[in-house]
């Protein structure tokens, strides 16, 4: 009788959890993962020396950081994909309360590092960036919110995320963090579809944010500058985004060679925000292909393990952080290439960063938590029975 009402249920009796884990999990997307991290560590040893010996440090000082970092961000990434859904809402909750707080204090505790833009917190050992840990706690807010408001009785969720939205991009748009707030909006946009909203609201926030841009295009010299570049006709050879360019045409299909890539002198941020050129200069495209793969098998799988669940909060908040993580990965190579405006955003999982590292290992963490499969059956169970009536 249970199965018929609630579809067949994946659950042994007395399973301990870390075998019921591992059957439920998407195995494929945790291997893909891990093999992104493999590919930043080989990446990072070829990016980080120039760096490390111009600041007097070891020669692999910073790939020794970045495995430090990475092995504490798959902890806690396995850790949070063995929760609860319940317990994912709660962790986001708290974790975006946590995140908002500490990134209204950046003015007055903050630093910017000689970047321009006050986005971190110095710990003297480490700097930690907020924004970073918002991410994965406002789209488990906002999903929660879309999603009560679909109950009968519910409150008014969709106003209400629309709410906390503008309040987390305006505080980003004053660091200034345009990037971050453009990805803001973007998932709570993704989520919002998802979840059915009016086609003319959508348009509206289009709208709104046009007018935004244009605001900070005029009042930002910073932004102005990032856009400016972006639509001049020529690169300036002499800019990360020159060297950049350059590098990527230099590898051409298989690249120059391991170790003989010339971009990671040239480059401040070689083992950041454009870690995808020194990919591509020794390794070719032969590996950038196979990066975009690795994260195109992650999105797609995440989608389409969601589109058979049947609970309204998973679904939004799966589909939330799934295309958020692809389309940072997007951001991320697509300033590489000129294809959009520089916005100073790690690629996961493989560029250099602890914040970035431990705050995708908690996106993720999450994102596989809600993928897993469930007793509760799946939509398709619901039509199904729904035919045959």
């Amino acid at each position: 009788m249970t199965e018929m009402v609630y579809g067949t249920a994946p659950i042994r009796a007395g399973e301990p959890v870390l075998p019921r884990w591992w059957r439920t999990v998407d195995r494929w997307a945790i291997t893909c993962i891990l093999m992104l991290f493999g590919v930043g560590l080989l990446l990072g040893l070829a990016a980080s020396p120039p760096l490390a010996a111009k600041n007097g440090l070891a020669a692999f000082y910073y790939v020794e950081r970045q495995m430090m970092f990475g092995a504490l961000a798959l902890g806690v990434m396995m850790v949070v994909s063995m929760m609860s859904p319940d317990m994912v809402r709660r962790l986001g909750v708290i974790g975006f309360l946590g995140a908002f707080v500490a990134l209204a204090l950046l003015p007055f505790l903050g630093t910017d590092f000689g970047k321009g833009a006050v986005r971190w917190y110095s710990l003297g050992f480490a700097s930690v960036q907020p924004s970073e840990f918002l991410k994965p706690g406002f789209i488990v807010l906002a999903a929660w919110m879309l999603a009560a408001a679909q109950e009968l009785n519910g409150p008014p969720g969709r106003m209400m995320s629309l709410a906390v939205t503008l309040a987390v991009v305006l505080i980003l748009a004053f660091q200034p963090d345009f990037g971050q707030a453009a990805l803001i909006l973007f998932a709570w946009g993704v989520m919002y579809f998802v979840a059915g909203a009016p086609f003319l609201l959508l348009v509206a926030v289009a709208g709104a944010v046009v007018a935004g841009g244009t605001l900070a295009y005029q009042g930002s010299e910073h932004f102005a500058r990032r856009i400016d570049g972006f639509l001049s006709s020529e690169i300036d050879p002499r800019t990360q985004l020159g060297y950049a360019v350059n590098a990527i045409q230099e590898g051409g299909f298989f690249g120059v060679g391991v170790g003989e890539g010339q971009v990671k002198w040239s480059l401040p941020d070689a083992h950041t925000d454009f870690i995808i050129a020194v990919a591509a200069e020794e390794y070719g495209l032969v590996l950038v292909a196979a990066i975009i793969g690795l994260y195109a098998v992650i999105v797609v799988r995440s989608l389409f393990r969601l589109m058979r669940e049947r609970d309204t909060f998973i679904r939004i908040a799966g589909t939330g952080l799934a295309c958020t993580f692809g389309v940072q990965a997007l951001i991320n190579m697509g300033v590489a290439v000129k294809l959009l405006p520089a916005k100073g955003m790690t690629l996961p999982f493989v560029s250099y960063g602890g914040s970035s590292l431990i705050a995708m290992g908690i996106m993720v963490g999450m994102l596989l938590a809600l993928t897993r499969s469930r007793p509760q059956g799946e939509i398709g169970d619901i039509l199904r029975r729904r035919g045959l009536a």
